[in-house]
């Protein structure tokens, strides 16, 4: 399921290595999911560790389901612009966040021009997003409702018009009825106002996050 841009957005798990050969130089592009910056620097560590004999480790990230993200490349020594900018560009195109690209290329010999690098490090970067598993990373919301006894019916209606909107609730009926609802972020506002109109303002609606 493909969420609404201000419900959640599309990332990844790490995925397999992807292999292409061009003119002796060997690509191996992978994709792993980083939550965040220091996380994609320590995947490249990770694949310069294990692939310590290439002479290329190439990387572009991209982090933060709420836009804007943040988008870093790295050529890590090969022509400016014809490694890194194109493995962000693969990514971009993937529609994917909170992901880092590793390209990692041992040479072969034969120098392939800029736009034989291009090419290449686009290549396996696409390979590899290609066979990523996707996921949905979800942006909910948590609403605390507290009411009187004589609102719960009130607030149970509430939630059932709420439908799919909602995602789970929580329910504690102690000295004082308490509700904790988390709901799509879209839902989240007019939730809040449906159920402060449906206890005729009775009711009290916080945000936990």
């Amino acid at each position: 399921m493909t969420p609404s841009a201000e419900d959640g957005y599309r990332s990844v798990d790490d995925g397999v290595e992807a292999a292409i050969k061009v003119k002796a130089s060997r690509f191996i592009g992978q994709v792993f999911r980083a939550d965040n910056e220091d996380c994609a620097r320590e995947r490249c560590l990770e694949i310069r560790k294990r692939h310590h004999d290439a002479r290329h480790h190439c990387s572009a990230w991209r982090i933060g389901g709420i836009p804007p993200a943040v988008e870093r490349s790295d050529d890590d020594g090969e022509p400016s612009g014809t490694a890194g900018p194109p493995i962000l560009e693969a990514v971009r195109r993937a529609a994917v966040t909170d992901v880092a690209v590793i390209v990692t290329r041992w040479f072969g010999g034969t120098k392939l021009g800029r736009g034989g690098l291009v090419r290449a490090y686009d290549e396996a970067a696409t390979l590899a997003l290609d066979a990523a598993p996707r996921r949905t990373v979800w942006l909910d919301v948590m609403l605390l409702v507290g009411c009187d006894y004589g609102d719960v019916g009130a607030v149970e209606a509430v939630i059932a018009r709420f439908g799919s909107a909602i995602v789970d609730v929580t329910r504690c009926f102690d000295a004082r009825p308490e509700f904790q609802i988390r709901v799509r972020r879209s839902g989240a506002a007019d939730l809040a106002a449906d159920l402060t109109e449906g206890t005729s303002g009775r009711c009290n609606v916080s945000s936990a996050g």
